[in-house]
């Protein structure tokens, strides 16, 4: 006979050992709000980039704790790629961006366009394209520009606005969404 006090497993050690290892699938969540809330035991991002290459694949947050090393490199590979410059992303971005993406009930990753955005770079892309804000979201870390190649511009956007957290932007024309974690606002078509 066992005793049960001496066993030492919690839930959250044994969620822990499975996100270790990429056993555990992401839940899908039919609400968003409830998502960004805390409803959920894990939230999960999944996001490439054309420029460098690079993939990501990571649990980052179990039953109400940020995972310290994945947000690490969330934060690296979210990076002005231009300049290689690293920035602390706000983490509220980082919970739209994967609450959008579970509401879409996907597993093709985003391909990101912009994340951390250096000022130079802000500034060069500026004198470019009148659409790039003087104050850019994306030089304080607090947003991202997305695609993704199994769902239009105005899903994904009707997904990120449902969280009702931040800023959504549609550029069709460009084929891509911005999501941020500033004022509830969206613009474009």
């Amino acid at each position: 006979m066992t005793d049960s006090s001496s066993v030492s497993i919690t839930r959250r050690g044994l969620l822990r050992a499975f996100a270790a290892t990429t056993l555990v699938a992401a839940p899908t969540f039919s609400n968003a709000a409830g998502f960004l809330r805390g409803a959920g035991d894990i939230r999960r991002i999944r996001m490439y980039s054309g420029r460098t290459g690079e993939r990501l694949d990571t649990i980052y947050w179990i039953e109400g704790d940020y995972i310290k090393d994945a947000v690490k490199e969330v934060n690296k590979f979210m990076r002005d790629w231009r300049t290689d410059g690293v920035k602390t992303m706000d983490l509220r971005t980082i919970d739209i961006m994967a609450a959008s993406h579970n509401m879409l009930d996907i597993s093709e990753p985003y391909m990101l366009l912009s994340g951390y955005r250096s000022p130079e770079t802000n500034a060069m892309l500026r004198s470019r394209s009148r659409g790039v804000a003087k104050n850019s979201l994306h030089m304080k870390g607090q947003a991202a520009d997305l695609r993704l190649s199994s769902r239009s511009v105005s899903q994904m956007a009707r997904a990120a606005a449902a969280c009702r957290a931040g800023g959504v932007g549609r550029y069709s024309g460009s084929n891509f969404v911005h999501m941020d974690c500033g004022p509830v606002r969206t613009w474009g078509r």
